[in-house]
């Protein structure tokens, strides 16, 4: 065997030894509504720096044309997404929501009860009618937020971190775990309802309870979705656009779906 065949074999061999590149997922966290520190030109500017291949949306399937373009643009992420794929007409806009998501919150009528149950709460906290340990559930559930506050009116990578992370993951275990602790057991909540369009009466406690399985539900439902498309659109850069109160669950569940796949998770403003 000549050299000339030696070498073509060598880098055969070497060429099909090398690992295909990544596929890259990177999850942000947005505000859907325009704030001086978030709004579709801020985040178009992001992606103009990200460059992605594909950008995957929080919204149902049904929001988009048959051929994945967007029937109507009035957030945030779909201004900017729409503008970018404009832009860069290569560039693919899919859903990951879980479907019908509104529908079937209403339907199982844990929508409108939640937030009528943490209206009650608060109403039961002010006139001083909870225990001292439930109130200090509530008060801390209530001390939650403003950090999240501070953080939501800074640069979009204040929200994109750990820390805030970290903030939101524990203001929704309070909202979705530890109020449940005062709902579950308090009679207020057993004996009040909502009535849902079929005429059935639902009470706060179950409502509750059944928004509380609806938020893991959903997100676990998003992040495998996100891998279906991943999966599909192996070795590109994608950008998910969420609710940043959405991203830590988001980022938990792709951790665990992505080990030993061939899919890095980063930061959007990492190199």
């Amino acid at each position: 065997m000549n050299k000339t065949i030696l070498l073509f074999f060598a880098l055969a061999t070497m060429f099909s030894c090398q690992k295909e590149a990544p596929t890259e997922i990177m999850v942000m966290g947005a505000m859907h509504q325009p704030e001086p520190n978030f709004n579709a030109d801020i985040l178009f500017n992001i992606l103009e720096e990200v460059k992605p291949d594909l950008i995957l949306l929080e919204l149902d399937s049904a929001k988009f044309t048959a051929d994945f373009k967007l029937k109507e643009v009035k957030e945030n992420e779909l201004e900017a997404s729409d503008r970018y794929q404009k832009e860069y007409p290569a560039t693919l806009l899919r859903p990951y929501e879980f479907e019908g998501r509104n529908e079937y919150r209403i339907n199982i009528g844990s929508r409108p009860t939640d937030g009528l149950a943490i209206n009650l709460l608060d109403s039961l906290n002010k006139a001083n009618l909870l225990t001292p340990s439930e109130a200090e559930i509530v008060n801390k559930y209530q001390a939650l937020l403003e950090p999240l506050l501070v953080l939501a009116a800074k640069s979009p990578e204040n929200f994109n971190n750990p820390t805030s992370d970290s903030i939101c993951a524990e203001r929704q275990y309070y909202q979705y775990q530890m109020l449940r602790k005062i709902t579950d057991v308090r009679e207020e909540f057993a004996t009040t309802f909502h009535t849902k369009s079929n005429g059935e009466k639902i009470s706060y406690r179950e409502g509750f309870r059944l928004a509380g399985d609806f938020w893991d539900l959903r997100n676990q439902t998003m992040a495998k979705n996100i891998m279906k498309v991943a999966e599909q659109h192996q070795g590109k850069r994608i950008v998910v656009l969420c609710g940043f109160m959405h991203r830590y669950y988001i980022l938990s569940e792709l951790n665990r779906l992505t080990a030993n796949k061939n899919i890095v998770l980063k930061e959007y403003y990492e190199e």
